[in-house]
């Protein structure tokens, strides 16, 4: 049900609560991956090379929530240097909330590299408030897998690429089933290529970019992959969308 504001025409952003309710998963064991991110009227993914410009008040409570659901943040290696997400850290009341059901007091990260070019050094690893884990392949440099085992857990998954079906698997085994992935492109493209994509959560923006800025899916073959919609929420003049794969 959608409620408008009659004054205005509008329909008013939901809160917290219902947001929780909205997103909430139904089977926490069985392994899930669900995709979060925010575009433009266009298509448009980012704004001057980052999609945070793209984002309002409640496109980030969205993203809350959906932290305080999963058990663990997964992005890809460009994403952590262009975005940032060193010291990424639920609320106290996001905290409560997890505590009150059974759930750690936050998600890990987690980061998907394949050359390894991140610096144990980088907020990712020092700013980091639980363990961060590195996805990567026994091809990858050694000498940087061993460096970065200082400061995370490195999953080798694959031979010379990194197997995104055996690492969600890596994760689940690891308690960490429900994995919230947050970009980029490319990694996007890359699980949806590992048909492990169970869910895309997109906040559509209100604004027209232009330009050529890519699209939230990147480097897979073109092939038709139905989804269900599950809700479509307005707030303010920002729609979250909600979609779970058709099986």
């Amino acid at each position: 049900m959608m409620i408008g504001d009659e004054r205005s025409g509008r329909t008013p952003g939901p809160g917290r609560e219902a947001l929780l309710a909205a997103y909430d998963i139904a089977d926490r064991q069985a392994p899930r991956v669900r995709m979060n991110f925010v575009a433009s009227l266009d298509g448009a993914v980012t704004i001057d090379g980052r999609s945070g410009g793209l984002g309002d008040a409640a496109d980030r409570l969205a993203m809350d929530v959906m932290r305080t659901l999963a058990d663990v943040v997964l992005v890809g290696a460009g994403t952590v240097r262009v975005e940032g997400y060193g010291g990424v850290q639920l609320s106290r009341d996001d905290v409560a909330w997890r505590r009150e059901h059974g759930l750690a007091d936050q998600p890990r990260l987690a980061v998907v590299s394949s050359a390894l070019e991140l610096e144990p050094q980088h907020p990712f690893f020092a700013e980091a408030v639980t363990r961060p884990v590195v996805v990567t392949h026994a091809a990858s440099d050694a000498g940087r897998r061993s460096a970065l085992a200082e400061v995370a857990d490195v999953l080798v998954c694959g031979e010379r690429a990194a197997d995104l079906r055996l690492a969600v698997d890596e994760l689940a085994a690891a308690g960490l089933p429900q994995v919230l992935c947050e970009g980029g492109p490319h990694l996007f493209g890359s699980l949806l290529d590992a048909d492990r994509v169970d869910e895309l959560c997109l906040s559509l923006s209100p604004t027209i970019v232009g330009g050529d800025t890519g699209r939230i899916v990147r480097g897979v073959p073109e092939h038709d992959r139905p989804m269900r919609l599950v809700h479509a929420i307005p707030a303010g003049d920002l729609l979250l969308l909600r979609y779970e794969r058709a099986r």
